[in-house]
């Protein structure tokens, strides 16, 4: 049975995603030429967006657990992290807070992106701990 706190944690991560995206349309990082790095980024989205709603099918279909999610949040997260917090990104959250004219905005893009970790973080630790649980007969 799926557990419904992760299903939330997983359409919460969907839509901060979401929100992430468009601050990087908003910052000029997709053009209407085609170019490697708008076809890359599309590219990302629509696989990431893909593993959302296939591993959503497959979960609430019972054909993968919580180990799934936690792994697929590993890997979301790291990418997340490298893409905007390593040391060794173009696009850190300075960046992401001078693209804008409003510095609420800016602030807003930031939100976003640190909360779409947050959640991403949170979502692993309770899908390992989902997972490590002991199954109760019956």
């Amino acid at each position: 049975m799926p557990d419904r706190t992760l299903v939330g944690l997983i359409i919460a991560a969907a839509v901060l995603f979401s929100g992430h995206m468009v601050d990087h349309v908003a910052r000029g990082d997709v053009h209407w030429a085609l170019t490697a790095d708008t076809v890359a980024f599309i590219m990302v989205g629509v696989t990431i967006y893909a593993i959302i709603a296939v591993g959503l099918y497959l979960y609430l279909r019972g054909r993968v657990g919580p180990l799934f999610w936690a792994i697929v949040g590993v890997f979301g997260t790291a990418f997340g992290w490298l893409g905007h917090f390593s040391p060794f990104t173009d696009q850190p959250p300075r960046h992401i807070l001078h693209a804008y004219a409003s510095a609420a905005v800016g602030w807003l893009a930031l939100g976003c992106l640190v909360a779409l970790m947050a959640v991403m973080i949170v979502a692993v630790i309770y899908a390992l701990r989902l997972w490590a649980r002991p199954i109760k007969p019956g």
